[in-house]
């Protein structure tokens, strides 16, 4: 990304936070020097950040620009919807699917992951391999996540790590 999309980035993401509801509500998050960070703030950080990496890729100049502020825009309300819903189980499921799937599935083969506890469930689809300009090996996948019966869907890149596992990246 060049430095005017990442200021662009920043800028947004700043006041998506600035935003957001004010942290402390018991009981549903990590405590953090006195505040609470919640599902739904790090579900809003996290969208927001790679609603705008993919916004960015989106046109030249000043519509890549415009790309990354939207993209933000829309991924930190994704994010801000989907972690208000996923709890931890929700997210260790979803999380032991997507390494599974992106180490031994087949590109194009769906494997489905479900908290039977709290109905939520969803699918990643990897596709080929490919070895970035590192030389890691990544995939580009699909992923699915139903939450209350509402289906979002997302496509996203990972690679991986030198431990073995994947990575989401850019």
């Amino acid at each position: 990304m060049k430095t005017s999309q990442h200021l662009a980035l920043l800028l947004t993401v700043t006041m998506l936070t600035a935003c957001s509801q004010p942290m402390g509500r018991a009981g549903q998050g990590v405590t953090q020097g006195g505040s609470s960070i919640n599902k739904q703030d790090i579900g809003t950080l996290a969208g927001a950040v790679g609603g705008g990496i993919i916004g960015s890729n989106v046109g030249k100049g000043k519509g890549a620009i415009a790309g990354t502020i939207a993209g933000t825009l829309l991924g930190g309300m994704i994010g801000s919807s989907i972690g208000a819903s996923l709890d931890k189980a929700d997210m260790a499921a979803y999380h032991d699917a997507s390494q599974r799937a992106l180490e031994s599935n087949q590109p194009g083969e769906t494997l489905p992951w479900k908290n039977a506890q709290s109905g939520n469930s969803g699918t990643i689809t990897p596709s080929n391999y490919y070895q970035n300009s590192a030389g890691q090996y990544c995939r580009e996948y699909t992923q699915s996540i139903v939450v209350g019966g509402k289906k979002e869907e997302a496509f996203g890149k990972a690679c991986r790590q030198p431990d073995g596992s994947w990575k989401i990246s850019e």
